[in-house]
């Protein structure tokens, strides 16, 4: 569904996120009043006040395909059974709004505790088990697909851009080397124990579904591989815990290194999109970048 409006050039910020939101809300009949920002990311993410859904705001057109997935995806995971986010059904989804595709979601009533790494491990490897139905047909993981379109529009220093532009190239070139073992299946694409919510009756729900995808489980053991071993983001005991429940340290795997480029060079080119927004992002930014021109710095990033 498709509602024509006038085009800025201001680029993906809060504010346009929000005028985008209030115009899809107006086309799904919804109430957008007292709507709160939740998070800006590679989407804008809205909590309505007046029902108890999420309006996501994806960054433009290009996008529309990617919202779709996360549509059918949604879809599946609710026939399988499996504890995932859910679209509301009785939405023609997704909504193109200005050249945004935005979709709604059920509001998952978070509980008093977060997801823990034991539970992440054990959520994958249900997830890698499951077998795609007939009719789904899902995309390759895409480990550069969004990038160049980050770096043609970011806001960072000529000279920022020429770095990644050639980091960019040396990564291609290293996964055109990789050569991975295992079986293709459904892979979530951005697991991090953040995309796991634990609701008010003790569930754990995965949620975003953009980047879902038919490959290898390895660019899922990816993201929780490199928060530990090249970040320091979890204890040692966390990710013993990631690990056992899955099954799998993808740490002694030989294409760990090259994975572990993509991992932060991806960290570094999400976040860099945001720099216009606070001084707070942008100075993260300037951490991650200067970390990535030394590859044997210590990675002194932030979560975010």
């Amino acid at each position: 569904m498709a509602v024509d409006a006038a085009r800025t050039e201001e680029g993906f910020t809060s504010a346009r996120a929000a005028r985008v939101m209030a115009a899809a809300c107006r086309a799904a009949g919804l109430d957008d009043r007292d709507a709160e920002l939740i998070r800006l990311g590679e989407n804008a993410l809205f909590r309505l006040a007046s029902v108890p859904v999420i309006v996501r705001v994806a960054r433009g057109e290009e996008w529309l395909p990617t919202a779709r997935t996360e549509v059918a995806v949604s879809r599946w995971l609710a026939d399988e059974g499996f504890p995932a986010a859910g679209i509301i059904e009785d939405l023609e989804q997704p909504f193109l709004i200005d050249g945004h595709p935005v979709t709604f979601w059920h509001l998952i009533v978070e509980g008093d505790r977060k997801a823990t790494y034991g539970e992440l491990g054990g959520v994958l490897r249900d997830l890698h088990s499951l077998t795609l139905p007939d009719g789904l047909v899902l995309p390759s993981f895409s480990p550069f697909g969004k990038q160049e379109l980050r770096m043609d529009r970011a806001v960072i220093p000529e000279d920022d851009k020429v770095f990644l532009r050639k980091r960019w190239r040396e990564l291609r070139y290293k996964y055109a080397e990789l050569r991975f073992e295992t079986a293709k299946g459904p892979v979530h694409g951005d697991a991090h124990v953040q995309n796991l919510m634990v609701d008010d009756q003790g569930r754990v729900i995965l949620i975003d579904f953009e980047a879902f995808c038919y490959d290898h489980p390895e660019w899922d053991l990816m993201v929780t591989a490199v928060e530990h071993h090249s970040l320091g983001w979890q204890t040692d005991e966390q990710y013993a815990d990631f690990v056992a429940a899955y099954g799998r340290d993808l740490y002694d795997w030989h294409g760990y290194e090259t994975l572990r480029g993509i991992q932060e060079f991806g960290m570094t080119t999400w976040l860099m999109q945001n720099v216009q927004e606070d001084e707070e992002t942008a100075a993260e930014y300037r951490r991650r970048i200067a970390g990535l021109r030394n590859d044997d710095a210590p990675r002194d990033w932030r979560p975010w």
